[in-house]
């Protein structure tokens, strides 16, 4: 599904992310963690073509995403607040990423209706702008609206930052049912260990831009995050 080959970002001849060869499959749900500095926003600005690698490439599906844009009708993310429109009330909003991805209003509601629960009535029909909600707030409408138009990959960038922990319990059960039945790929950074071993099938660790650790997730998982961490 997803292929890394030698790619790498540098600034100014500062290396900030060097990962050899990585693959991701089809309907997996991926777990990316690391420390402040560790790669993992540089690593998904270049899944989303938003930086140029200095050197490797990404493929989604067979398709280099420097070089084609034929990625972007199965792929979307919710990185953070700058992928919002602030003017636009989250409605508005909602059904502007529908007509990007092909849904009409009646497609866009039934899939709003599915998430009634995870807004607790604090999003629709608030008569609010973007700009004016909650970072928690506006954080749920980046996420829903990653989900319009049936994309095959999502990606998520600290999903659970902001977020009550009610709501944080219904956006692992998002996650879950994305991959496991779906077969959607799901992309997940978070600095919350927890919450991202729940969440993944497996887990890669960053440390200054290069894989140190790339685990398939067991009941041991969280422990040995925990001791790596603390530097055990």
């Amino acid at each position: 599904m997803i292929t890394v080959s030698h790619l790498s970002k540098a600034y100014n001849s500062s290396p900030v992310l060097n990962i050899e060869n990585l693959d991701i499959p089809q309907g997996q749900s991926f777990g990316l963690v690391g420390n402040n500095g560790a790669g993992k926003t540089t690593f998904f600005s270049l899944l989303l073509d938003l930086i140029q690698p200095t050197t490797g490439f990404i493929k989604s599906k067979d398709i280099q995403i420097d070089e084609s844009e034929d990625w972007k009708p199965f792929t979307s993310a919710y990185i953070d607040e700058t992928f919002l429109i602030g003017y636009l009330t989250p409605e508005e909003y909602f059904y502007f990423i529908g007509e990007l991805r092909g849904q009409n209003k009646a497609d866009v509601d039934t899939l709003l209706k599915q998430f009634e629960d995870f807004f607790h009535g604090e999003i629709l029909n608030q008569k609010k702008y973007l700009r004016d909600l909650s970072k928690g707030n506006q954080k749920k409408v980046g996420i829903i609206a990653a989900l319009i138009g049936n994309p095959e990959v999502i990606i998520l960038d600290e999903p659970f930052a902001n977020l009550d922990p009610t709501t944080q319990i219904r956006l692992k059960q998002i996650i879950k049912n994305l991959a496991s039945q779906q077969g959607v790929t799901v992309l997940v950074s978070s600095h919350d260990l927890m919450h991202v071993t729940e969440v993944s099938e497996r887990i890669v660790v960053l440390e200054k831009g290069e894989v140190i650790k790339d685990l398939v997730t067991s009941a041991a998982t969280l422990k040995e995050l925990e001791a790596h961490f603390a530097g055990e």
